[in-house]
């Protein structure tokens, strides 16, 4: 089988990770190599010492889905779960992917207020009380996908009802079979 990789973007605690685990998970179960690649997890080995500028996240999201890019061709299914804020950054890491296999973006979306109530790290209650300058989605832009493989609605499906529709449309496309 050809690698792949499947990109979860949306706002700081919209379920990205969560979803994430469980479609790795699933595929690990049905046999695949996979490799997942958490932007919390990247930034603290693969990007150190960046910032949250623009630039600084773009430089983080490109360097993910070059080490992305560099799965796929070996074979692997690729699980990233990053925030990847502007849409220009998330098309250049789309077209690197592409050069090696497949692509499947995936809009995880939650409302900002969803968010907030999750809050699983303590990000934006920080950014209320002026410890962090630049959120996503309260004090930096967060691009929608306008048109994602998959666009998943984590205020009201379940964890596991977004990642069984992500793994459907791997199936539909026929990257992966059930």
């Amino acid at each position: 089988m050809s690698g792949f990789t499947v990109w979860l973007t949306g706002l700081p605690s919209a379920g990205k990770t969560t979803v994430g685990d469980l479609v790795a998970a699933a595929l690990a179960n049905r046999g695949l190599l996979v490799e997942r690649l958490d932007g919390d997890i990247v930034r603290e080995h693969l990007s150190a010492g960046l910032g949250f500028s623009r630039e600084d996240r773009d430089m983080n999201v490109i360097r993910i889905g070059w080490v992305a890019s560099r799965l796929t061709r070996a074979g692997a299914a690729v699980v990233v779960s990053v925030i990847a804020p502007y849409a220009e950054t998330r098309r250049t890491v789309r077209l690197l992917v592409e050069e090696q296999g497949p692509f499947v973006e995936v809009h995880v979306h939650a409302s900002i207020e969803a968010c907030r109530r999750r809050d699983v790290k303590g990000l934006y209650r920080r950014a209320s009380l002026g410890e962090i300058g630049h959120l996503t989605g309260v004090s930096d832009p967060y691009e929608n996908p306008e048109a994602p493989d998959v666009r998943l609605e984590t205020e009201s499906e379940e964890p596991r009802e977004s990642a069984e529709r992500v793994l459907g449309r791997l199936d539909e496309r026929g990257i992966v079979r059930r």
